[in-house]
């Protein structure tokens, strides 16, 4: 811990750090060290983040993974090393639908099969070489990855999101952040509708009730009774008379949040496990229709657009970054008093964390059943089977 400016604070030494998954004791310590299981399909960035010929680093629970698109427009996901002296492959350069290394120009298929030697092999044979790769795919507007094993893919869907498909899609907004906070603080702030007074100037909630919480398999279900849509901006936007807005149903769909209110305004939120306090967070809003203030007449659709980004920018974006400022302070705060006692009066939070440490340990028992020489090293030591290609 040195150069922890707590130290320099204090000119003590600190007590020894949150326990590994392994060693952890009580829910919230075995929570904040659990990953999420990699046998799910999850979302790395938007498809414009990526044009032809790029590449684009992410990471998976710690472990570094690139994306390339190729020339053709095909995507494509490797383990972010060169296998010759483990330089990121993010750094090199798409050459057709090969990656070539910076270093030493060895080039690599989609598959991770070097494809390519730039240079003297000194009279060896060609050696076959390849690093894992991992299976893509792209859904409403996002590219996913899965980065666990292979042969589960197929049998993982991604949300099906019908109300962005067809001929009358509905309105849509989306938003990304990478936050500096464990996956399940963000899972239980997106959910948990006890810090409304965290939103005081927006109020897109208040006066939030309780009304039902359930583990069904692996899912948590949940409902407010609440005042949704109240800022002095947004309120008028929503026709009260014809949508519902005094509850919420919301899913721990686990690893996917989303939410409902009155049928009519809706959000799924996909969260990218990048490390043990790093999350990339996917929201994705969309709303049937949106009210002309003073009338019930709806906004032409040609003009949602436009209308979503103004919203975006004016109201639901700093929103989010209220959120993301709490889940960051939250998660040097559980650093710095991770012994403390923890005071927790919302149960849906409760079934969050029960939910995301089964799924971890149920993880956790597959691997140790699988042979794994190489791939994702989860946090008690062990490490993710590694995918084709491994």
């Amino acid at each position: 811990m040195t150069g922890d400016p707590r130290r320099a604070r204090t000119g003590r030494p600190l007590p020894p750090g949150p326990a590994t998954f392994a060693e952890a004791r009580g829910k919230r310590a075995r929570v904040r060290a659990a990953g999420m299981d990699p046998d799910y399909w999850y979302a790395v960035a938007h498809e414009s983040e990526l044009p032809r010929g790029k590449t684009l680093a992410t990471r998976f629970w710690g472990h570094p993974i690139v994306v390339y698109r190729g020339a053709d427009g095909s995507l494509h996901a490797l383990e972010d090393r060169c296998a010759h002296r483990q330089l990121r492959l993010s750094g090199g350069e798409v050459n057709g639908c090969h990656l070539t290394c910076t270093y030493h120009g060895w080039t690599y298929d989609g598959e991770g099969n070097v494809v390519h030697y730039a240079h003297d092999l000194f009279g060896r044979a060609r050696p076959e070489v390849r690093v894992p790769a991992y299976p893509v795919t792209t859904r409403h507007g996002l590219i996913w990855i899965f980065p666990g094993d292979p042969a589960l893919a197929g049998a993982r869907t991604i949300p099906a999101i019908p109300e962005l498909s067809g001929s009358r899609p509905w309105a849509r907004l989306d938003a990304v952040y990478t936050w500096q906070a464990h996956h399940s603080m963000i899972i239980d702030n997106v959910s948990d509708f006890t810090h409304s007074y965290l939103h005081r100037r927006y109020r897109p909630f208040w006066d939030a009730k309780l009304t039902r919480h359930e583990l069904i398999e692996d899912r948590v279900e949940l409902s407010y009774e609440t005042r949704v849509g109240g800022g002095r901006l947004t309120s008028g936007f929503v026709d009260r008379s014809r949508v519902d807005t005094t509850s919420i149903e919301l899913a721990f769909d686990y690893p996917y949040q989303r939410s409902d209110t009155g049928g009519s305004i809706k959000h799924w939120c996909f969260v990218l496990p990048m490390d043990r306090r790093t999350s990339r967070v996917f929201f994705v809003f969309y709303f049937d229709a949106v009210t002309i203030p003073g009338t019930r007449w709806t906004l032409p659709r040609r003009l949602l657009p436009h209308f979503m980004r103004v919203a975006g920018a004016l109201v639901v974006k700093p929103l989010l970054c209220e959120d993301g400022a709490a889940v960051e302070a939250e998660q040097l705060g559980y650093e710095t008093h991770y012994a403390a006692p923890i005071v927790e009066l919302n149960p849906a939070v409760g079934l969050f964390q029960d939910l995301t440490i089964r799924k971890w340990e149920e993880f956790l028992d597959r691997d140790r059943a699988r042979p794994h020489p190489s791939g994702i090293a989860t946090a008690d030591g062990r490490v993710i089977p590694p995918p084709r290609g491994g």
